[in-house]
């Protein structure tokens, strides 16, 4: 028994950790727990050197000191107070008059109001929430069906994780050891273009049956001619400002995340002064939920660390790099099998336990394949946009559930997102098969030999610097993987 415990300490811990997660236990704790238990096996069976949890005070204290999950704050900050301001309900009224004598166009209109809250908020559930109270009622008001409705505003509320500045990226920037600003340039496009496929979804639908997404009604249409265009100008411009000032800034290197995160919270407080709706409670509300968020990513990743220092002194990260560098197809075997574990790991973990739990077992083998880490990380992030969208337990679903009149049934959000769901998935599929849509917009730095570095000292004749091996996470230029 000890010899087959010793052998098979690694899978055993990893398997342990999964089912207790699947018990329903809490993520931090369980993952915490599960490290520590392991770790005094571990060291009975004289596996682990106890001097190995020496590290674990600096490695707590080197997450605190994170600059790049600083960022994580400041963007739910700024999300809360745009949410809360009402900018989500005077988009969706303006788009909608602006769309609304077209088939769908409210549909159309909670699209582009969702990848403009993404790109402001980067919180799906202040999108949701927000779209879910203000356009579902209208839309089942004037003939939308209910699946589609549904499913529609479930969908764009979920672009939050994908456009920038999305927190799964920050969280996965710092996982795998790149630029948060790389992953929000190489996500900018699949981004944009998830959001054509959930337009292109709606006008075939509209098409095929008409009655399903009716235009509004002449009466509904108030605005036209020089008011619309008044509108549009006053309630688009604002938020395209802010994200000039968050993305563009980040994007031309101006700025870091965590400060476009902090200019984005103050906009975020300018644009609700303006609105007239800034005050005490709203403070108290945005900094509670902010408080609660960060804590919640933080302890994670804690557990996350305690385990991960565990599994990987007993060999774990060695047992995983064998299991799939070994898997037949190459690159493109690991990629299909990571992506499918993923998508069914989604059913039951939300973004942030897969991303500090799975993804830092996976990135050295993806590291070791050639496989570019940005494409990567960007690809994982919209395979994990499917967990808000999977039913039963999508978390998107349970949002719109909670805010959606009693005449819509779960069963109409659930069936509603599955084609949402299905889009999702070619969306993976399209940026493994074509990843420039990736790589394109991503500066990469110019590629040098590490082996041709010379040292001089003063004195001597020539120095040379010793070859150092590529590893994770130290890379910080190209590489020729598998998006090159």
């Amino acid at each position: 028994m000890i010899e087959f415990l010793t052998a098979y300490m690694a899978p055993i811990m990893f398997a342990s950790m999964v089912l207790l997660l699947l018990i329903g236990y809490p993520v931090a704790f369980t993952i915490a727990a599960n490290g520590l238990l392991f770790g005094l096996i571990g060291m009975g069976v004289g596996l682990i050197e106890p001097s190995i949890f020496q590290a674990l005070p600096e490695r707590v204290f080197g997450i605190m000191f994170n600059e790049t999950l600083l960022a994580i704050p400041f963007f739910t900050f700024m999300g809360l107070i745009l949410e809360r301001s009402g900018m989500a309900e005077e988009l969706l009224d303006t788009i909608g008059q602006l769309f609304g004598s077209i088939r769908g166009g409210l549909a159309y209109a909670v699209v582009i109001v969702g990848a403009l809250l993404a790109a402001t908020t980067g919180v799906v559930a202040a999108s949701v929430i927000s779209m879910g109270l203000i356009s579902l009622p209208i839309m089942l008001r004037y003939g939308y069906d209910k699946r589609l409705a549904a499913g529609v505003i479930a969908a764009s509320g979920t672009l939050a994780q994908i456009i920038p500045p999305s927190l799964v990226l920050i969280v996965l920037a710092d996982q795998l050891g790149r630029s948060v600003g790389d992953l929000y340039a190489g996500a900018l496009i699949p981004g944009l273009v998830l959001t054509g496929m959930y337009m292109l979804y709606v006008l075939i639908k509209s098409i095929l049956q008409p009655s399903s997404a009716p235009a509004l009604p002449p009466e509904a249409r108030t605005l036209h001619g020089a008011a619309l265009l008044m509108r549009v100008l006053t309630s688009l411009v604002p938020p395209l400002v802010l994200i000039f000032l968050v993305l563009g800034t980040i994007f031309m290197g101006i700025a870091t995340p965590t400060e476009g995160g902090a200019m984005g919270a103050v906009g975020a407080l300018i644009l609700a002064l303006m609105r007239r709706r800034l005050n005490l409670k709203l403070l108290n509300q945005a900094m509670d939920k902010t408080a609660k968020l960060t804590c919640f990513a933080i302890f994670i990743l804690i557990g996350a660390t305690v385990f991960g220092l565990v599994f990987r002194s007993l060999d774990g990260d060695v047992w995983v790099e064998h299991l799939l560098i070994n898997l037949p197809g190459g690159q493109l075997g690991f990629l299909l099998a990571v992506n499918a574990m993923v998508f069914v790991l989604a059913f039951f973990l939300d973004f942030f336990e897969l991303a500090f739990i799975i993804v830092p077992l996976l990135a050295p083998v993806a590291h070791k394949l050639g496989i570019d880490l940005v494409w990567f990380g960007v690809l994982l992030a919209i395979n994990m946009q499917t967990s808000f969208m999977h039913p039963p337990f999508g978390f998107s679903l349970f949002y719109l559930r909670s805010v959606a009149p009693r005449s819509v049934k779960t069963s109409d959000i659930y069936r509603g997102a599955i084609p949402f769901l299905g889009i999702q998935i070619v969306m993976v599929i399209l940026v493994i098969a074509m990843p420039q849509l990736v790589t394109a917009n991503v500066h990469k730095a110019k590629a040098f030999d590490i082996n041709q570095i010379q040292i001089r000292v003063e004195g001597s004749q020539s120095g040379a610097g010793s070859g150092a091996d590529d590893d994770y996470p130290g890379d910080n230029g190209s590489n020729d993987g598998y998006p090159d």
